[in-house]
């Protein structure tokens, strides 16, 4: 609005048609301006939605991995608290929330699918147990983010954001602390593709897992980074999405590695 308003001030100095002109071109790059911010706010959360469907037409969530959303929950918990202590623009801290609850929507539908594929009944691995508050299963390392109720990935997420924010308060004055929280966040984010990475090495297959999503990965992570690049974004960002984008492409080649491939195993148990 700033910029519209100093054009009109030239008015009385310009012909009209360079004013026209002008204001034509900041109206323009101020749409431009807001469909990246747009783009920046839901553009990480589109390329899950193929695979949510993918999910809810084979009813198998065996070729995603859970720890995929873990990832992410952590990475974007840890980008919020980043801008308590060093403020970046908006759109990047409203795309965190939006990731949050995108990724609790997909660990819902995961939860829900595999439930259904149990046959015979077995006991619910929790992340607390209401009968046996410290039962040792639920405690198992094993077992973490393996559960077998959707509340436990809930409590999971608060727990990591509360203890976060706890540490955060303590320490906001610190500097160094403040840089390794940012470059903790992003650096957790450019590695959100290693879960997916693992398992299509472990099953020697990418079946069920949605190539559209990959596909939106690379976009979206390239577009990130020149976003960054070109809104002198704090280093560390554009530096880890050089690095997402690495990972985007190692998958892509194990798409094309493992083409004819079936998986070595199926599994219906949350991993």
């Amino acid at each position: 609005m700033g910029g519209i308003s100093e054009v009109t001030g030239l008015s009385a100095e310009l012909p009209e048609e360079y004013v026209e002109e002008i204001s034509g071109s900041v109206l323009l790059l101020q749409i431009i301006g807001a469909s990246s911010a747009c783009a920046m706010v839901f553009g990480g959360v589109v390329p899950f939605i193929p695979q949510y469907y993918e999910i809810k037409k084979t009813n198998n969530s065996d070729g995603f991995s859970l720890y995929v959303c873990l990832t992410l929950m952590v990475a974007n918990i840890l980008r919020i608290l980043f801008w308590f202590g060093k403020r970046f623009e908006a759109p990047l801290l409203i795309q965190s929330v939006v990731m949050i609850v995108t990724m609790l929507v997909m660990v819902r539908l995961c939860v829900e699918v595999r439930r259904s594929h149990v046959i015979l009944k077995v006991r619910d691995r929790t992340l607390s147990a209401n009968e046996e508050l410290v039962e040792r299963k639920n405690m198992d390392l094993r077992y973490f983010w393996k559960w077998t109720d959707f509340q436990s990935y809930v409590d999971c997420t608060m727990l990591m954001a509360i203890t976060g924010s706890l540490v955060t308060y303590m320490l906001i004055d610190v500097p160094i602390f403040v840089e390794i929280l940012g470059f903790s966040a992003l650096f957790s984010e450019a590695l959100l593709g290693l879960p997916q990475l693992q398992r299509n090495y472990e099953s020697k297959s990418t079946e069920g897992m949605s190539l559209t999503m990959v596909l939106m990965w690379t976009a979206g992570d390239i577009f990130k980074t020149l976003y960054f690049l070109i809104r002198e974004a704090p280093f560390q960002f554009w530096l880890c999405g050089m690095l997402q984008v690495s990972v985007d492409i190692a998958i892509l080649g194990q798409v094309h590695i493992y083409r004819h491939n079936v998986p070595v195993h199926h599994s219906s148990r949350s991993d």
